[in-house]
């Protein structure tokens, strides 16, 4: 297989790199931060090679309860949270207004595989909706609400919906994997664990080469 890996940051691709060893199978590219610069950088190297699986790699805030720090979160579903309207009833999503959809659905097969890898190795793992968002949430208050309107929600990133839709247009199948950094809600930096989570991103890139290769 080739495979195109997007992460945010070089601080995240630098951790895939050491999982992956160097491996000849695996591209890893540089999404920059939010789902815009995501997808067209996404769409400019699927444009340039082909590929098999895009992967969108990186840390994550986890949903207390769901996604502890240190752990890992597969994709079910990528759901662009705050792509929508507000309304004098609450949020309306681009489902609700009938402009497309906000949520794509991941690929069993993949998922479900390479999560079983994951535990097989010893890593904690969930799998669950990972949201996309443009402005990352800093209040108990929106954390709650999230998760009211969004059920079972894992962690929250800000790059996936735009990897997804960039595969989805070149017909590419994707993933999302997240590992956790801190609990999605007030934005409290001293409880941020990165090393931690680059550490548990490293270990996750390993077993992706180990079975996708």
């Amino acid at each position: 297989m080739n495979i195109l890996v997007m992460t945010a940051v070089e601080v995240e691709r630098d951790a895939v790199l050491r999982g992956l060893h160097n491996c000849s199978s695996f591209h890893v590219g540089i999404a920059g931060v939010g789902a815009a610069s995501a997808a067209a950088r996404t769409a400019t190297l699927l444009a340039a090679a082909p590929y098999d699986l895009v992967i969108s790699a990186g840390i994550a805030g986890g949903f207390a309860g769901t996604a502890e720090i240190g752990s890992l979160v597969m994709a079910d579903e990528i759901i662009a949270a705050d792509l929508g309207a507000q309304s004098a009833d609450g949020f309306l999503s681009l489902d609700e207004l009938g402009f497309g959809s906000s949520r794509i659905q991941v690929d069993k097969e993949w998922p479900q595989r390479i999560t079983e890898a994951l535990q097989g190795a010893g890593l904690s793992v969930h799998t669950g909706p990972i949201l996309t968002v443009s402005t990352v949430t800093g209040s108990t208050a929106t954390a709650t609400e999230l998760t009211k309107r969004i059920p079972g929600a894992a962690a929250e990133a800000m790059e996936g919906y735009g990897v997804a839709i960039a595969a989805q247009y070149g017909g590419v199948p994707f993933l999302e994997l997240r590992a956790i950094s801190n609990p999605v809600g007030p934005r409290d930096r001293s409880a941020w664990r990165i090393q931690d989570a680059l550490q548990a991103l490293q270990s996750a890139s390993n077993v992706l080469m180990e079975v996708l290769t």
